[in-house]
């Protein structure tokens, strides 16, 4: 699978900001924004910053057609997606893609804009996992410098402490997954990802555990865990219980799911609904070492 990666972008190239899925204002994205021009870059304010459509940045149309104005519009050279939320699942098939695999430009966001990697994935164009104009601000320096490094075609190495319940090991694979109720959400779909022979990023938000379960259990009977090279899990923030308690934590959940596989699994990593939320390249393969004290993902390509 070869995937076709933009150029790393130079000082005045252009990146647009818009929303494809939750409404959000110009307030709210403005020290995005000025992160942005501080780095050297121009900035393209899509049409859908300060549209208001109940919970949307406008109506579905508006985020679609704000979408491929910067697909086609040869003077973007990446877009950053505002806002998470929901909705983005309601434009994607009215977008054509055909530019953006003729010109390759970054798409930048998590949460719900795993909708638009897991998408894009299926046409070998990658994207950056990474904060969103909303919550750079709340992001940590490394999480910053990491979405800077991404754009800029710099190396982009993680290290963090390993977890008690990780599986050791070492691999190498291409890079794909997301938000997991996304994920979820597009199994059985033309969006569904193939993970044969990559290594998987995991993240979620809010949820009970039960739904977890749910979730991890659909894309297991789907194969999604079976032939992986490896598997990340980021930050499991804000999980819930009944009154009745699950029995499991999500650590639980997944060494039992993974059991039978032979492959390394890291809990605990800077990926997701967490203000250390590393950019991650989806679509470049990776070499991911799980030791007794530290885990290591390279963030290069490897032969």
């Amino acid at each position: 699978m070869n995937f076709n990666f933009p150029k790393p972008l130079q000082k005045g190239d252009t990146i647009a900001v818009i929303s494809t899925a939750r409404k959000v204002s110009l307030d709210e994205v403005f020290f995005g924004i000025q992160w942005i021009k501080k780095l050297g870059f121009k900035v393209f304010i899509g049409k859908t910053i300060g549209l208001v459509h109940h919970q949307f940045a406008g109506m579905d149309i508006d985020r679609a057609n704000d979408l491929q104005l910067m697909i086609d519009n040869p003077e973007v050279k990446a877009i950053w997606c505002a806002r998470g939320g929901y909705g983005t699942v309601r434009i994607i098939d009215q977008i054509d893609f055909l530019a953006l695999q003729q010109n390759p430009k970054w798409l930048i966001g998590y949460s719900d804009i795993t909708v638009l990697h897991s998408h894009l994935h299926n046409f070998n164009i990658p994207t950056i996992h990474a904060p969103m104009a909303f919550d750079i601000k709340k992001a940590t320096i490394e999480a910053q410098t990491s979405l800077a490094n991404a754009l800029l075609g710099k190396e982009n190495n993680i290290s963090f402490p390993t977890s008690e319940a990780n599986k050791k090991g070492q691999s190498s694979g291409i890079a794909t997954g997301g938000n997991l109720s996304i994920l979820y959400s597009l199994c059985g779909s033309k969006s569904a990802i193939d993970t044969k022979g990559k290594i998987l990023f995991l993240e979620d938000l809010d949820e009970y555990l039960y739904h977890i379960d749910r979730m991890l259990q659909n894309l297991n009977r789907n194969g999604i865990f079976k032939d992986l090279s490896g598997l990340v899990i980021g930050g499991m923030s804000t999980m819930h219980d009944n009154t009745i308690p699950f029995g499991f934590n999500v650590k639980k959940m997944i060494l039992d799911i993974t059991a039978k596989y032979n492959y390394p699994v890291a809990f605990d990593a800077p990926f997701g609904h967490i203000t250390d939320n590393r950019a991650v390249i989806f679509g470049r393969k990776l070499k991911l070492v799980v030791n007794d004290r530290t885990t290591v993902i390279t963030n290069k390509s490897f032969t």
